[in-house]
């Protein structure tokens, strides 16, 4: 049995069931290991196509999780390719679903893409747009961010603009407004309309969590915890958030919590989890929790529990009172 899958909380958990991964970092087994026999799970952000079917050649069953919304995303940049439209995806060029994504930008192989993660990458773009600029600088750049043969003179002409659908939804929207203005600014108003293509799908569950973050903003608030996993892109997101507002702490389970004076927490800009000391205050304190969208809900409640412990409340009192 195998899985494509990247989020550890789940991983964790379903170890013990013998699924091991087939791609990414934590890699355990090979797609030539696989036979009829075994089942393979596409994970909610999809697989690139090249994989799906070395899998189906392997004659295995497969059992695809692949989130709607996603493959809205995809049905949309196969019609740039058909169309001859450019995707210009907002996203992580490494992510699996952005390269999933990517691999369907292609169409039939003539359709091209390129990703774009900041609105730095997205103005260096809009430049080149409005006035052309070094091809092989440009290329460079953006090194494994586009598609084969990828040519800045040529496939800038007419784009359509995509997402990974666990971006901010605020930045997709940005991305979108910054490449129209950017057309707009060549080829005038009306050419603009036939240069230029837009749709913006976020996770359902993506927006919900962001949506709910940005509610709890209005309650006062003396540190919020965002829990989940470390290579989580729209848990990321959620402590972006949290750290424009207040002291946040993401925290990968309850266990980093390890006492009132010492919390172990991702640090976003070091890209490496840090310990911060004297993090939860003495006095009473106002803590708000979230989570990334496939986060299990026992490691949020785990998490829960411990903050009440580190107050000096039991899990048996808390039980009792539930």
């Amino acid at each position: 049995m195998g899985e494509i899958i990247h989020n550890p909380e789940v991983n964790h958990q379903i170890a013990s069931l013998g699924i091991k991964n087939l791609t990414g970092k934590n890699k355990e087994a090979d797609i030539s290991d696989l036979g009829p026999d075994d089942v393979v799970i596409v994970p909610a952000f999809g697989t690139e196509l090249s994989i799906q079917q070395q899998i189906k050649d392997r004659g295995c069953q497969i059992v695809d999780t692949t989130c709607g919304d996603v493959m809205s995303v995809w049905k949309r940049v196969r019609k740039y390719a058909s169309e001859s439209v450019t995707s210009i995806i907002h996203g992580k060029a490494e992510h699996e679903e952005t390269k999933a994504t990517s691999s369907r930008a292609l169409g039939d192989g003539t359709g091209h893409y390129l990703v774009v993660l900041t609105l730095a990458d997205t103005d260096y773009v809009c430049d080149y747009i409005r006035h052309g600029g070094d091809k092989q600088a440009f290329l460079e750049r953006f090194e494994g961010a586009h598609s084969p043969g990828f040519d800045p003179d040529v496939h800038l002409k007419t784009v359509g603009v995509a997402n990974q659908t666990t971006m901010l939804r605020g930045e997709t929207e940005e991305v979108q407004r910054r490449v129209r203005q950017a057309i707009v600014d060549r080829d005038g108003p009306e050419l603009a309309e036939k240069n230029f293509r837009f749709f913006d799908t976020i996770c359902g569950a993506t927006q919900e969590r962001q949506d709910a973050l940005r509610e709890l903003f209005n309650v006062p608030m003396d540190l919020l915890l965002v829990v989940g996993g470390y290579n989580s892109s729209n848990t990321s997101h959620l402590a972006e958030m949290g750290e424009e507002k207040l002291p946040t702490y993401f925290v990968l389970n309850a266990s980093r919590l390890v006492s009132a004076t010492e919390i172990k927490h991702y640090n976003l800009h070091e890209k490496r989890e840090v310990v911060s000391h004297f993090w939860l205050p003495s006095a009473p304190a106002v803590i708000g929790i979230t989570a990334g969208a496939s986060c299990p809900n026992n490691l949020i409640e785990e998490t829960l529990i411990r903050l009440f412990e580190l107050r000096g409340i039991s899990r048996q009192e808390l039980e009792l009172a539930a």
